[in-house]
């Protein structure tokens, strides 16, 4: 069968990722068009089935972006964004116990009065409904699998994959080619760790002169809540048990509205130890007589998990290149100390929107939008990271109990007189470097589930909604097939079997009794695209690519 030429599609302005940055793009791009009296095409694409299908985010949500891209957003009557916090918590927690934190103590960067408790996801089909309103075309259901550039090397388009390509990599008689969608700008905001974003930033460099992006893995369950369980307005933050001193991460505990709470796990990946689970560390969690007894009575609605960007000041790559930008937490804008990364991301889709449509009106093309990448760090984006850009390597460097200490009072000193005894400091080892080997750490043992308020893997991506066309290539890529049992089996016991928070990765034992002949599996079906298996990998052996179209989790209020 010959395969038939791919369509074309022109525009003005490309967007690849239906999130808060891409989706906050094309409104700016379109508000700037109407207000100048012209007209720009503007076209977003979403690999998820829909938009929010696969938006996941605690969320806190700071609104500030909001506040400056639709202002009149409080009127609609129709936007989600709801539920007001109205109590903070700070708990420290011990295996027998814990301790609350008094707010008073806490940097005032950290007080979450005047946000609000949302769904991220619900969130963005509001924002895309407004995107639409003013004309942006939205393509759910494509994923932007290839960039596409010019005879000069700048970036001009992208391509959706290919749907109806059999496991063989053979066309299937459902086939149907990508199209190519070009445009004098293409915006990337597909999210941590994104595919083209991470090709983007290798062949341009842009990462030079920056430290190493670090990341966390976010594990996050919506639940509804016996009745007088339901605090609405609550936001409860936690650190310590059950991880231990030079592993971090805390928790997230959220009250909405209607007896709902959203309650998750954020475990950074520099960990050191490989036989940790960040998600049986998440259900554990649950099971620590503080928190228990929220859950006791409720049902666990929806289950999902995300990498979050964490580098922050420091690591955000060179933004601009040729044809192209990166926006929202492909660029790494996320705030670590308060979680918070939406409100960035609109920032950076706003500004990056004013930068092209100064190119566009300049009868510019396809060239660098420089002015973008000089004007991040001195925007409220650049203020907001610059104040805690030495909470996360005083963390990774010294532990929990030191490193948050100094960190909140590099906050506070950041704060108070704009200065840091720190100056600004380094991460160093990429996370793919930071495990040791199997045989110089203590193994972790994780207790079984209840089944009331901790749950297995398999359970828990039933509740994801994930799917995925079976008859597919893989799109989690080995380099080298061997490496899983050749190598990390015996120096790091697998880790990808534990790191992976949806049971994706397997080691069986083709000959079980005498626990010989091991084989690596890869159940892709099950996966939710956290991205942690390209990120953690020791050996850097797994790619993340988009499936087919639409493919992955679904998540509803998430």
């Amino acid at each position: 069968m010959e395969r038939p030429e791919r369509e074309r599609m022109e525009y003005d302005v490309v967007v690849v990722g239906g999130g808060p940055a891409g989706l906050s793009t094309a409104i700016r791009l379109k508000q700037l068009a109407a207000d100048a009296g012209s007209d720009l095409s503007v076209v977003v694409v979403e690999k998820g089935s829909e938009i929010g299908a696969h938006i996941l985010s605690g969320a806190v949500f700071d609104p500030i972006g909001l506040d400056r891209l639709i202002p009149e957003w409080r009127q609609d009557t129709s936007c989600p964004v709801k539920t007001e916090v109205k109590e903070d918590q700070f708990l420290f927690l011990g295996p027998a116990g814990g301790v609350r934190l008094p707010n008073f103590a806490m940097p005032k960067l950290m007080n979450n009065h005047g946000n609000y408790i949302i769904s991220l996801g619900d969130l963005c089909r509001w924002l895309a409904a407004q995107a639409e309103a003013l004309g942006v075309e939205i393509y759910p259901g494509f994923a932007a699998n290839e960039v596409l550039y010019d005879d000069k090397g700048s970036v001009i388009g992208i391509a959706t994959g290919d749907m109806g390509v059999s496991r063989e990599g053979e066309m299937k008689d459902s086939f149907t080619p990508g199209m190519e969608l070009t445009g004098k700008y293409v915006v990337f905001a597909e999210g941590a760790r994104g595919q083209l974003s991470k090709q983007l930033i290798a062949k341009f460099g842009l990462d030079q002169g920056r430290e190493p992006q670090k990341f966390g893995i976010g594990i996050k369950e919506l639940w509804q809540l016996a009745p007088e369980k339901s605090k609405p307005g609550l936001v409860q933050h936690s650190f310590g048990w059950p991880l231990d001193s030079s592993t971090g991460g805390g928790s997230f505990l959220y009250h909405l509205d209607g007896g709902k709470a959203v309650v998750g796990f954020v475990v950074h990946l520099n960990y050191s130890n490989p036989t940790l689970s960040p998600f049986d560390e998440f259900q554990r969690f649950k099971t620590h007589k503080m928190i228990r007894d929220t859950f006791e009575g409720g049902k666990r609605l929806c289950y999902g998990a995300r990498a979050l960007t964490e580098g922050g000041w420091q690591s955000v790559p060179k933004l601009s290149f040729p044809g192209g930008v990166l926006v929202g937490c492909a660029a790494g804008f996320m705030n670590v100390p308060r979680i918070k990364g939406s409100h960035n991301a609109i920032l950076s889709g706003m500004l990056a929107a004013e930068h092209i449509a100064g190119a566009l009106a300049a009868g510019r093309a396809n060239d660098e939008i420089v002015g973008y990448d000089k004007a991040w760090r001195g925007s409220a984006i650049g203020r907001d990271l610059f104040r805690v850009r030495n909470v996360k390597p005083l963390w990774s460097k010294l532990g929990t109990y030191a490193g948050i200490a100094l960190g909140g009072i590099d906050m506070w000193l950041n704060q108070l007189v704009g200065v840091s005894p720190f100056g600004t400091m380094r991460h160093g080892k990429k996370d793919s470097e930071c495990l040791k080997l199997l045989k110089d750490v203590t193994p972790i043992h994780y207790p079984k589930p209840d089944g009331v308020v901790s749950f297995d893997k398999l359970s828990s991506v039933f509740l994801s909604n994930t799917n995925h066309e079976e008859d597919q290539p893989c799109h989690l890529r080995l380099k080298d097939p061997t490496i899983p049992v050749r190598l990390n089996l015996p120096e790091y016991g697998e880790p990808a079997r534990l790191y992976c928070p949806a049971g994706v990765y397997e080691i069986v034992y083709q000959d079980e009794a005498n626990r010989a002949d091991p084989k690596f599996v890869i159940n892709a079906q099950n996966c939710v695209h956290c991205k942690t298996c390209d990120i953690k990998d020791p050996a850097q052996n797994i790619t993340w690519v988009a499936p087919e179209g639409g493919g992955g989790p679904n998540y509803p209020d998430m």
